[in-house]
């Protein structure tokens, strides 16, 4: 990764124009890459060209927060993780009540009764229920995830 924004370039003579804030020199650490999707780099990018600076400045910028805030952060890590268990959940059952929903449509194509066929629609409308919810809170801004 490229170094902040704010640190001083190679050959720069180290001083600030006057009334401009003094920053604290940054020693030259080793670089550190991050692996984005397109999505994700799409909106670093937006974000970064929105509050004036470079990716790796504003890169650096988040983390900082991130690191400082460090309750706040891992609320936010503990409620994502929280969001993927339920969906791993909600897959799992989903699945078993899609299998039911099978068997039952089986028994009665081949002119059998399958009574408990209101309980195996029930579990699939409250799967899908279940999928809505999360779905929300995964849309809704400020909402079960950090971004």
């Amino acid at each position: 990764m490229a170094a902040a924004a704010d640190s001083p370039q190679p050959g720069a003579s180290g001083r600030r124009a006057k009334g401009t804030a003094r920053l604290r020199d940054r020693t030259r650490r080793p670089a550190h890459s991050v692996r984005l999707n397109e999505r994700e780099h799409a909106l670093i990018t937006a974000a970064a060209q929105s509050a004036g600076m470079s990716v790796a400045g504003f890169l650096a910028h988040a983390a900082l927060v991130a690191a400082r805030d460090r309750s706040r952060t891992a609320a936010a890590v503990a409620t994502e993780r929280e969001v993927l268990t339920e969906l791993f959940a909600l897959r799992r059952q989903l699945g078993r009540a899609g299998s039911n929903l099978n068997q039952a449509a089986r028994v009665l194509n081949f002119g059998g009764d399958a009574a408990d066929i209101k309980a195996v629609l029930d579990d699939v409308h409250s799967a899908v229920d279940k999928v809505q919810q999360v779905t929300d809170r995964m849309t809704t801004p400020g909402e079960g995830r950090s971004t």
